[in-house]
């Protein structure tokens, strides 16, 4: 069984929080991950404008001094947007995080956001998967030498919940990769918003889209599922097709942690804090009322089994009243099928498993 250590959130003058934090990338042997001048990316959610559940830019701070203190240079850093929100290109997603509080004086170190300025910059990573063969990994991500991803633990309206495995999935994905997990087609024009103003057709990679009758059309059989026009238009006439099966979303996810993955074996550790546990992902301008009480921070080296973990204690507690959960829940109740009754959110753990990212099984390591 894998080892995953927790800390609650108890502290004293002598021991805080944040040197709780500290003491868990020690259980995790930060030091050993990182080799002196070892370029770290720290995997995080800048949190989209608005929203208030993403984690304290403080809390960086001392991931970012951690690896500092045994001679790695990192770097926070997050992948663009697949909709048009304050994070779907590098200026604005840039510009949301420091608004947000991550700005160097703060953290300690530079932000890059890994796919380039409009989501293009990715690297094509083979995989073993069952339902994808290849990953279209944020460039900036592959070439890092090692990784912290620290994620804000929720829920989320496809998987069930967005722990370390969407963290990382989803969130190293190029926009092409991020398109491919959520939808098995290419996008649409919703023609009633269509301008006709074609300023979609040149920045078509591969000539899918023309105008019709004064309207943007895209040839599905051409399109490369990119993304960069639902960037582009600015009416918002273009429109993905939300059409991937849970199910398959969740494998997809779990196929392009891998990816973002390959080639660092022994060289990344997780952080899950399990606070303000949102009932959806930190991509909306919104953060609702936590569904439970604040729990506390995870540290591991397997990405499954804090996720696991991280499940099982929102699980064990109560459900807190005027939440998303209208019905009140006890401990051991499932909270995440209370959100999404069609969702079974095991889905990405049990892939995750079989491609071989850790195991669900873990040992409960308090500290």
């Amino acid at each position: 069984m894998s080892t995953v250590y927790f800390t609650d959130l108890r502290s004293t003058p002598k021991r805080n929080v944040l040197d709780k934090v500290g003491d868990l990338l020690n259980r995790v042997k930060l030091n050993t991950k990182i080799r002196k001048n070892d370029l770290v990316a720290v995997k995080l959610h800048f949190g989209e404008m608005g929203n208030t559940a993403f984690l304290r830019p403080v809390f960086l701070r001392v991931v970012v001094d951690k690896i500092k203190g045994v001679g790695g240079r990192p770097f926070l850093t997050d992948t663009n947007t697949l909709y048009t929100g304050s994070r779907s290109d590098s200026v604005s997603h840039l510009t949301t995080a420091v608004m947000n509080g991550f700005d160097y004086s703060c953290v300690g170190c530079p932000i890059i956001i890994a796919d380039g300025l409009k989501g293009r910059s990715g690297v094509k990573v083979p995989i073993k998967g069952k339902v994808l063969k290849e990953a279209r990994i944020a460039r900036d991500v592959v070439d890092a030498d090692a990784m912290v991803v620290v994620t804000h633990f929720k829920g989320h309206e496809l998987s069930g919940f967005g722990g370390t495995i969407k963290n990382v999935g989803m969130g190293c994905a190029s926009r092409e990769g991020k398109l491919i997990q959520h939808s098995n087609v290419a996008p649409q024009v919703n023609t009633q918003k269509c301008i006709g103003c074609r300023m979609c057709v040149p920045y078509c990679p591969v000539g899918a889209i023309t105008l019709q009758e004064k309207k943007a059309f895209i040839n599905a059989k051409k399109c490369i599922g990119c993304g960069e026009c639902t960037l582009i238009c600015p009416s918002k006439a273009i429109e993905i097709q939300w059409n991937e099966s849970p199910d398959i979303f969740q494998k997809k996810m779990a196929e392009y942690a891998c990816g973002a993955l390959k080639g660092k074996e022994n060289k990344v550790v997780f952080m899950s804090f399990v606070v303000q546990v949102s009932p959806a992902c930190d991509c909306y301008p919104n953060s609702d009322a936590p569904i439970v009480k604040d729990i506390g921070i995870l540290a591991s080296k397997d990405p499954v089994a804090i996720d696991a973990a991280s499940c099982d204690l929102v699980n064990n507690e109560e459900s807190t009243p005027g939440t998303a959960i209208k019905t009140p829940l006890k401990r051991g109740e499932d909270k995440w099928r209370a959100l999404y009754p069609s969702i079974d959110w095991n889905i990405q753990l049990d892939h995750a498993v079989k491609m071989g990212l850790g195991e669900r099984e873990y040992t409960l390591v308090k500290i």
